[in-house]
C-alpha cells in the first residue's frame, strides 16, 4: 500500500487535481483495453510537465516504490495494468504537438498525443504520419512508442520504430535520455530501437519526434471475396510474390465481416467465407498499374468477387468497416479475447486450418481479422464471462494459438505487446539464455526493477513451471488478479 506519507509528498510535487486516490477517482485506470484483468491502483498521479515526470520518478527512486506508466489505456495485453502498491504515472496530460517541420517532414509531439491527431496536424502541409492501429482515433503516440505499434499500412511504411526519429525520456532515478537524432543514422548503441517496444519496463518517455510522409497522389483499394479461408490466405502471398508492396492488406472471414458490415454497412459481401482489401498507392500511373496486376493475381487465386473502390468515399467506406471491426465482433458476443501474434505468409493457410481446429475443440467460436500482408493475426475469441470456466477456457484457446505461431517460426506479438497477457508464452518464444539476457538488460537501466515490474520479461522461474505443465498439456495460470 502507498503510504500516507509517501502521498504527502506526492501533493507537494503536483497540483491538488493531479493526484488521485479516492476510489471514485481510480476505477476509470483499473485495467487498459484488456479488461478482464482489473486491478485498481492505490494512486494515479497525472503530470503536466516534464519537470513534474522526472520529479514523481525520483521521489519514487528515493522511496522505492513502483511506477507503471500510461498512455490513453487502449493496450490489449494488460502492459498498463495498475500493480499494489505503485504510482500509476499517467501521462494523458502531456498532449501537445510542440512543433511540425514541414520542411524536414517531422513532427515533434508529447506522448499523450493521439495518434490520428498527428496527421490531422501535418494534413495542411500535405504530409501525415503512417502508422495507423485501428484505435488511432484514442490511441497516444507514447503507448505507440511503448508497444511498437503498427496498423493496417505497415506492411508497406512499417511499425512505429521505423517511423520515428528521437526519444526524450527519463529513466527511474529521474536522469533524462535523448536517444536518436533527426539524421537518418544516430552514432551509438541503436537505444532508439530498443526503447521502442519496450513497454514502459526501461524509461519513461515524454517526447517523441516522428516522420511525416507527402500524401500519395493517390490511394485505390481493391475488395476480393473468396469462398475459402485458405483460398484467401494463399492470395496473400500470390500478390507479394507478384512484386506488388499494397499499402495495406487485410483480411476477415464470415464472422468478421457479417458484423462489420452489420455495424458500418461499408458494403461488404455477406454470402462470402473470406475478405480480402488490397490497398496501393503512389503515382497514378504506378497505382493502375499495381491495381491491373492485383486483379489478375485474385482471380487466379480463386475470388468469387473483386471490387475496386471507384471514389475516395468508397475506399474510406471499405476501410471503415476493417477498422471497426473489433468494436463489431462486440456485438455478437457479451466478451471476447484479442489475440495477437505474427506468423510467415507461407504458413497462414495452415494455421487458420489449425485455429478453425482448435474453436471446435475447446467449443468457443472465432472471428478472424488479420493484418495478412505482414502475418499479423488478431483471432477474437468469443466468450460468456458470467459462465464459469469460459474465461479461463478463452485464456487457454488464446495461448493455444500464440504457441502455434511459435511453432511455424513466427512469434507471439506483432503489435499488441506481451504485458501481463503473453507472459506464460514468452516462456515458448525464448530459452533460458535470451531471458538472462533480458533480465540484463533490464537491469541495465532500472536495477531495482521499479519501472512496471512483473510484466512483458517472466522470471526464471515461471518458464520452469510452465515447462512441466506444458509437457503434461496443462496451461501455467496467469499471475492473480482480480477478475470481473
Amino acid at each position: 500500500m502507498i503510504s500516507p506519507a509517501f502521498l504527502s509528498q506526492l501533493r507537494r510535487l503536483l497540483p491538488p487535481h493531479c493526484v488521485l486516490n479516492e476510489r471514485e477517482d481510480l476505477l476509470p485506470f483499473e485495467s487498459d483495453g484488456l479488461s478482464a484483468y482489473r486491478n485498481t491502483p492505490d494512486v494515479v498521479v497525472l503530470p503536466e510537465s516534464e519537470a513534474q515526470v522526472a520529479a514523481i520518478l525520483q521521489l519514487c527512486h528515493k522511496e522505492q516504490v513502483a511506477v507503471v506508466a500510461r498512455g490513453a489505456g487502449t493496450g490489449l495485453a494488460a502492459g498498463a495494468l495498475p500493480i499494489d502498491g505503485a504510482v500509476l504515472l499517467v501521462l494523458a496530460k502531456l498532449n501537445r504537438i510542440k512543433a511540425i517541420d514541414p520542411l524536414a517532414r517531422t513532427a515533434t509531439v508529447q506522448p499523450g498525443v493521439r495518434n490520428l491527431a498527428i496527421s490531422e496536424a501535418a494534413a495542411a502541409h500535405g504530409l501525415y504520419y503512417a502508422p495507423d492501429p485501428s484505435s488511432q482515433i484514442a490511441c497516444s503516440i507514447g503507448g505507440n512508442v511503448a508497444e511498437n505499434s503498427g496498423g493496417v499500412h505497415c506492411l508497406k511504411y512499417g511499425l512505429t520504430v521505423h517511423n520515428i526519429l528521437r526519444l526524450r525520456a527519463w529513466t527511474v532515478d529521474g536522469q533524462l535520455l535523448e536517444i536518436g537524432n533527426e539524421s537518418l543514422d544516430a552514432p551509438g548503441y541503436d537505444l532508439l530501437a530498443l526503447l521502442t517496444g519496450s513497454e514502459g519496463m526501461l524509461a519513461v518517455i515524454t517526447e517523441v519526434t516522428v516522420k511525416l510522409l507527402p500524401r500519395p497522389e493517390r490511394a485505390q483499394v481493391v475488395l476480393a471475396a473468396f469462398d475459402d479461408v485458405a483460398k484467401a490466405g494463399a492470395a496473400v502471398g500470390n500478390i507479394i510474390a507478384a512484386g506488388v508492396i499494397p499499402a495495406g492488406l487485410e483480411m476477415m472471414d464470415r464472422l468478421a465481416i457479417q458484423a462489420a458490415e452489420a455495424f458500418v454497412h461499408a458494403g461488404y459481401p455477406l454470402d462470402c467465407e473470406a475478405l480480402l482489401l488490397c490497398e496501393v498507392d503512389g503515382v497514378n500511373e504506378e497505382v493502375s498499374d499495381d491495381i491491373f496486376t492485383v486483379h489478375e493475381v485474385l482471380a487466379a487465386s480463386g475470388a468469387t468477387e473483386i471490387r475496386t473502390a471507384d471514389s475516395e468515399e468508397q475506399r474510406l467506406k471499405f476501410w471503415a468497416g476493417r477498422k471497426a471491426a473489433f468494436p463489431a465482433v462486440g456485438r455478437l458476443s457479451p466478451d471476447y479475447y484479442c489475440m495477437d501474434g505474427t506468423i510467415p505468409r507461407g504458413a497462414l493457410p495452415h494455421v487458420l486450418k489449425r485455429i478453425s481446429e482448435m474453436s471446435s475443440e475447446f467449443g468457443l467460436r472465432v472471428a478472424n481479422v488479420f493484418h495478412a500482408g505482414d502475418g499479423n493475426l488478431h483471432p477474437l475469441i468469443l466468450f460468456d464471462a458470467n459462465q464459469p470456466g469460459e474465461l479461463h477456457k478463452a485464456e487457454s484457446f488464446g495461448g493455444r494459438i500464440l504457441e502455434l505461431c511459435v511453432e511455424v517460426g513466427g512469434t507471439i506479438t506483432g503489435e499488441h505487446g506481451v504485458g501481463l497477457e503473453k507472459i506464460n508464452q514468452m516462456c515458448a518464444q525464448f530459452a533460458t539464455p535470451e531471458l538472462v539476457r533480458f533480465h540484463e538488460v533490464k537491469a541495465a537501466f532500472d536495477p531495482g526493477t521499479l519501472l512496471n515490474p512483473g510484466k512483458a520479461v517472466p522470471e526464471l522461474h515461471r518458464c520452469a513451471e510452465w515447462g512441466a505443465m506444458h509437457v503434461h498439456g496443462g496451461q501455467l495460470p496467469h499471475p492473480a488478479l482480480p477478475r470481473f
